[in-house]
């Protein structure tokens, strides 16, 4: 079991701009649905133009919990089940049309991508990662934060992030998949903010299905809306969130 104290979050996603909007969803959830994109004032316009929607969305959540403090060293966890995989999509397509891959689509297209952006666009030159973890993402994110600060850094940021699949991978969809992002600023276990466990059993019973939200929203409701725990199961493992206020 590992505990950590998450101090601050931010969230963003259509219709979902400010914390009292999600702080009122968590109550009342639903997905998020629209066509708006974060206008991510803190970064360039030159720089901004290279960044798409999901990674928008994903940069906006990690500026807004940025700290003077911080001087771009804060260790940063990117964490999403597929990233930017539409743009992956259309580079298979120009293979399969026997076109020319344009290398800077390409180079956006990798999944440490949008960390590597916002690390330029913000000057971060600390340590960060990008992972992928189904539907255990959010999990496998807090284990990599839990463990940077084990070995020392005072504070975590977590981003969480997701988009919808292609239409070709329409089978694969084992969970609800609206554009949204997060970021929870984690500390020790002992700083003031929403202390939370994180436990875990290697034989679980059956896979349980999800449920109307994707599973990274219902973490992040867990932390909203004072639920005092939150499981799942899957792929053989039993995980569970606890409250610890």
């Amino acid at each position: 079991m590992i505990e950590f104290s998450v101090v601050d979050w931010s969230a963003w996603a259509p219709g979902l701009t400010s914390k009292a909007d999600w702080q009122a969803w968590a109550q009342a959830p639903t997905l998020p649905s629209g066509d708006d994109t974060p206008a991510l004032a803190e970064v360039p316009a030159m720089q901004r133009r290279r960044i798409e929607r999901l990674g928008r969305m994903a940069i906006q959540a990690a500026c807004w919990c940025e700290q003077p403090e911080d001087a771009g060293q804060v260790p940063l966890v990117f964490a999403s089940r597929h990233g930017d995989v539409a743009r992956s999509m259309e580079l298979l397509d120009t293979l399969t049309a026997d076109a020319g891959l344009s290398p800077t689509a390409f180079g956006l297209s990798v999944h440490n991508a949008i960390a590597a952006l916002y690390s330029i666009a913000r000057g971060h030159r600390g340590n960060y990662l990008a992972l992928a973890a189904g539907r255990a993402t959010v999990e496998a994110a807090c284990m990599e934060a839990f463990g940077l600060l084990a070995d020392g850094a005072p504070e975590v940021r977590v981003i969480v992030y997701e988009s919808p699949l292609p239409a070709i991978y329409a089978d694969f969809r084992d969970e609800p998949d609206p554009y949204f992002a997060w970021c929870w600023r984690l500390q020790a276990a002992d700083r003031p903010g929403t202390r939370v466990s994180l436990d875990w059993a290697g034989s679980a019973a059956d896979d349980v299905p999800a449920g109307a939200l994707p599973h990274s929203l219902e973490a992040l409701r867990f932390l909203l809306s004072g639920q005092p725990t939150l499981g799942l199961q899957v792929d053989g493992q039993a995980w569970q969130w606890r409250r610890r206020d």
